[in-house]
């Protein structure tokens, strides 16, 4: 993956509502960062893929975020 696909995911989960993020389960989550992100950057089958994985593996911490978001 990219710094720019990298940098325009992180973009697209700082801008989406916090209520998104807190109530979509994993799996629904994960389409939605992949779909955002995909309407941001022309992405091929390995890197969506990728992009998959490595939102799966921040899910804890994309929600840590958005939590402290809802609080400040």
């Amino acid at each position: 993956m990219t710094p720019k696909i990298m940098r325009q995911l992180w973009s697209v989960i700082e801008t989406t509502q916090t209520k998104t993020l807190l109530q979509l389960d994993d799996a629904s989550l994960v389409q939605w960062l992949v779909k955002q992100t995909k309407m941001q950057a022309l992405l091929d089958c390995q890197e969506t893929d990728f992009l998959c994985d490595y939102i799966q593996s921040r899910l804890p911490l994309i929600r840590d975020l958005a939590n402290e978001r809802q609080y400040s």
